[in-house]
């Protein structure tokens, strides 16, 4: 077999695995999720058909925008299946945080112990202080040899670096209204449902309530003027976020997401 047919035959192989990867969820699937994405209000482009200079002008400091198919993160889609992240870091120690606005808890727990005890669907009447997510504050010493198979959004701002945050987290989980530096947000596994304001546009929101309460009791009766924009994201998009934008999110399924914050 000659070199190139082995790339080929290799790359056939990865895709069918990333099939099947994507149809079982990576194992990460489970008996609950959420079925209402929403509406998708935002601009959307496939691959790389926006240029960087109009990524630049049109969208890196001034609104949100969402790619698909922007990078190919097969292989690291398969790494982060539940029996491979299992079996690699399931006794590894995480930090938690609770997923409210302005103070956070810490709490640290092997990494299978978070699966087993909190990775599950998010109660309708949780807080926000009571719900530990696991999101960002990652050992990058451990975690390493994971994130350098990760092909990070090839658009950057000007004289800023990357940094990841990863995470999983259940279905109707997410993080409430905030807002920090620009970034990128890829999701791995399952979907991902965002909502998000402008700098100059603070939403109303209680900031010790979840987003699945937020979406539940206040979403539905916003005036029209006060709608945010908001999309669902699924395996292999990405969403950019300017600086400063308001943002919330609820996973619908149990996900697999990360992060690049830009600073």
């Amino acid at each position: 077999m000659d070199g190139r047919t082995a790339a080929v035959l290799s790359q056939f192989v990865l895709f069918c695995l990333r099939v099947l990867r994507a149809e079982d969820g990576g194992g990460w699937s489970s008996d609950f999720s959420l079925q209402d994405e929403g509406l998708c209000n935002m601009d959307v482009f496939d691959g790389r058909s926006l240029s960087y200079q109009h990524f630049i002008d049109r969208y890196a400091y001034s609104r949100p925008v969402i790619f698909r198919g922007l990078t190919d993160n097969a292989k690291f889609q398969l790494l982060c299946s539940k029996s491979n992240l299992l079996r690699h870091y399931g006794g590894r120690r995480v930090r938690l945080s609770t997923a409210n606005t302005y103070s956070y808890r810490k709490v640290d727990v092997p990494f299978q112990e978070y699966v087993d005890r909190f990775l599950k669907p998010q109660s309708t009447n949780a807080l926000g202080s009571d719900t530990l997510y696991f999101f960002g504050d990652n050992n990058f010493t451990e975690w390493q040899s994971l994130f350098e198979h990760y092909e990070a959004p090839p658009y950057a701002l000007p004289h800023t670096s990357g940094a990841y945050s990863f995470g999983i987290a259940g279905p109707g989980t997410g993080v409430p209204f905030h807002w920090h530096g620009p970034g990128f947000s890829e999701v791995v596994h399952g979907r991902k449902r965002w909502f998000l304001y402008p700098p100059d546009k603070e939403p109303h929101f209680h900031p010790n309530h979840t987003t699945l309460s937020w979406v539940t009791e206040t979403y539905p009766h916003l005036p029209e003027d006060e709608a945010p924009l908001e999309c669902t994201i699924r395996p292999g998009e990405v969403l950019f976020f300017p600086d400063r934008w308001w943002h919330a999110t609820l996973n619908l399924d149990t996900s697999v997401f990360i992060s690049t914050f830009l600073g």
